[in-house]
């Protein structure tokens, strides 16, 4: 996610653990004043001035804060001043000296030259203990905005106490600056003579514990979003209009587009295989648009290359489906758990780049290496789109087939010991994730699955894991594994066995996970669910069955969920079937109270067990 000042991102994103007397402020560290200061230049050029100052309160806190980063872009940027000092609670100074502050690559670059302009400064402060404040203070000046003429800017306040953080912005007069501000206050002052001066503070307050599975706290919490853009679509094309000469296909890429296509006469297969041969062949650098700059690489280079971040991919994309006669469109979206847009444009949100074609409706992420084409990342469901050609929205598909059903066989002998098989097979868009999975792991990995497996369950064996067809490019991929455990039942008992194993996400974990907080006050992602799992305990002889769970059936219009417990001959079969899909890719409190009662008897029933007794 791209912030201005990596030290902003990293000191208050949430380093650190939530107190355990607080609802979610984290009291590790107090920041005694955050200053940042932009004086902007009508070209779009500017400088900033940080001023951060903090306490140490806590000693968890010592090695996380006791080095700070300032995160530059070596083309865009010069870093002109840092000054930091430690100050011991005695008053005593502490100055960091110069080779205390090293300078390194981002890791995403580290091996892709393309991209070796994105930088780091380490700041170490030294001999950092409970109590102690640092300071520290620098300049960047970005000589060369990402958007001439532009200058835009987003903040997001993390869950420190702050006695004094407050944002300035400098701006000509010639330039109308644009806020969306949530938590933070605009200050009165004076601007200097033709100039015109903003300026907001941050209100401190308690903070809400980040609810697990919860969306972006871009969605929700303080943040201020500052721009120069008077709407999207002026946002949209200025980003179009850097862009567009760099989705131009050479013979090369003409050459390449044939040779993917050729025998595939239905318009959707071929933007499909364009799609999937970008993300089977160029690699991803993940750098963010706004620390990599908004300017992508010629389609010709990122294919002599061979990798590329998020916009290089769609510009080989749109080039490749150029050469092939589809008009497709560079899209903006928020790649990470952020549904909402601030009121006014900024890269702070729209953080990654797909494609869109518009006569297909169909969306393609290029980047997805996991991911077959045709289908998104769960992460991209149900999210505004900035589409750049047009400068208008669009929204992803909230829903894409995925499903999941799960076979599981326990043949119990009778001394206890169990051999064992499990068939999963996953359709739709989670096919491919689990074949890549499956595809990455090494096979020194394989050969121990099924014993992890097993310890993970509380239990010792080995077994075989069968990986079947990794390589095909069909829309279901099943896998496999058997083996044996001893001590599986400990007879004559009576004895409980567990009416449901989750293997890699089934039909249980889907269920839990919704279920895992009590109570929402924050919107949350709410995935749909299509599962089936059969689980059958082959009994040994002369094994009675002294009690069975009674099935159930959930149908209220969110879910549908029903459960068969059965004995068949010498066996105990137990079955459930699970469909969830909501209206969007998100839900609010009030679905989530609604959906409760229904999550907590399918919880219930996923804890049920079955007695059983030898003679």
């Amino acid at each position: 996610m791209p912030i201005r000042l990596a030290l902003f991102l990293i000191l208050l994103f949430g380093c650190g653990r939530l107190s355990a007397g607080d609802t979610g402020t984290d009291r590790s560290i107090l920041i005694e004043r955050h200053w940042q200061h932009f004086t902007v230049e009508e070209n779009g050029a500017y400088q900033v001035e940080v001023e951060l100052v903090k306490t140490i309160a806590t000693p968890s806190a010592v090695e996380l804060h006791a080095e700070q980063f300032i995160s530059y872009n070596g083309s865009l940027d010069t870093v002109m001043v840092i000054e930091a000092w430690t100050t011991k609670p005695d008053g005593r100074r502490v100055v960091v000296g110069l080779q205390q502050i090293r300078e390194q690559q981002e890791a995403a670059s580290a091996e892709a030259p393309m991209f070796q302009d994105t930088r780091l400064k380490v700041v170490i402060f030294p001999d950092v203990q409970l109590g102690d404040t640092l300071t520290l203070r620098y300049t960047v000046r970005r000589h060369t905005p990402l958007f001439p003429g532009q200058f835009e800017d987003f903040t997001v306040a993390r869950p420190y106490r702050h006695k004094d953080f407050r944002l300035t912005y400098d701006l000509p007069l010639s330039m109308q600056l644009q806020a969306d501000a949530v938590g933070f206050v605009p200050v009165a002052g004076d601007s200097p003579p033709g100039r015109r001066r903003y300026a907001w503070r941050y209100v401190d307050g308690d903070n809400e514990r980040f609810e697990q599975g919860s969306v972006s706290y871009f969605d929700y919490g303080r943040r201020l979003a500052v721009s120069t853009f008077p709407d999207y679509a002026s946002f949209a094309h200025a980003y179009h209009v850097r862009a567009a000469a760099a989705s131009e296909p050479d013979k090369t890429i003409t050459q390449l587009a044939a040779d993917i296509a050729r025998g595939l006469d239905d318009t959707q297969a071929r933007a499909v295989a364009l799609s999937d041969w970008v993300r089977r062949n160029i690699r991803y650098v993940a750098v963010y648009l706004g620390p990599g700059g908004v300017v992508p690489h010629p389609a010709a280079s990122v294919l002599a290359n061979r990798y590329g971040d998020c916009k290089d991919h769609a510009v080989l994309l749109q080039a490749l489906l150029a050469a092939s006669g589809i008009p497709s469109s560079a899209a903006l979206v928020n790649g990470d758990d952020a549904y909402r847009l601030p009121a006014v444009p900024t890269l702070g949100v729209l953080n990654h780049v797909i494609v869109y074609v518009p006569q297909l409706q169909l969306f393609l992420d290029p980047t997805a290496g996991t991911v077959a084409g045709g289908y998104l990342p769960p992460a991209l469901l149900g999210k505004p789109v900035l589409l750049a050609d047009s400068g208008q929205f669009a929204v992803t598909p909230a829903y894409q087939p995925a499903r999941s059903r799960t076979a599981t066989r326990f043949d119990i002998a009778r001394d206890g010991s169990s051999r064992f098989h499990v068939r999963r097979t996953n359709g739709g868009a989670i096919a491919e994730p689990y074949r890549q999975a499956v595809r990455a792991t090494p096979q020194s990995d394989r050969d121990g699955f099924v014993r992890r497996m097993l310890t993970g369950l509380g239990q010792t064996g080995d077994g075989l894991f069968e990986p079947g067809d990794t390589d095909a490019a069909r829309d279901d991929y099943t896998l496999a594994f058997s083996g044996a455990t001893d001590g599986f039942l400990r007879l004559p008992g009576p004895v409980a066995l567990a009416t449901t194993y989750n293997f890699w996400g089934g039909l249980g974990d889907a269920v839990f996970e919704l279920g895992r907080e009590p109570e929402r006050r924050q919107e949350f992602v709410c995935p749909a669910v299509d599962a089936e799992d059969e689980l059958r305990y082959a009994l040994p002889p002369r094994t009675r069955v002294l009690a069975l769970p009674k099935g159930l059936v959930v149908d209220d219009g969110r879910f549908f969920y029903r459960s068969q417990y059965a004995r068949q001959g010498n066996a105990v079969v137990v079955k459930r079937r699970l469909q969830f899909r909501h209206t969007a890719a998100t839900c609010t409190p009030e679905d989530y109270r609604q959906m409760r009662p229904a999550l907590e008897r399918m919880m219930h029933d996923l804890r049920g067990q079955v007695v059983v007794q030898g003679r």
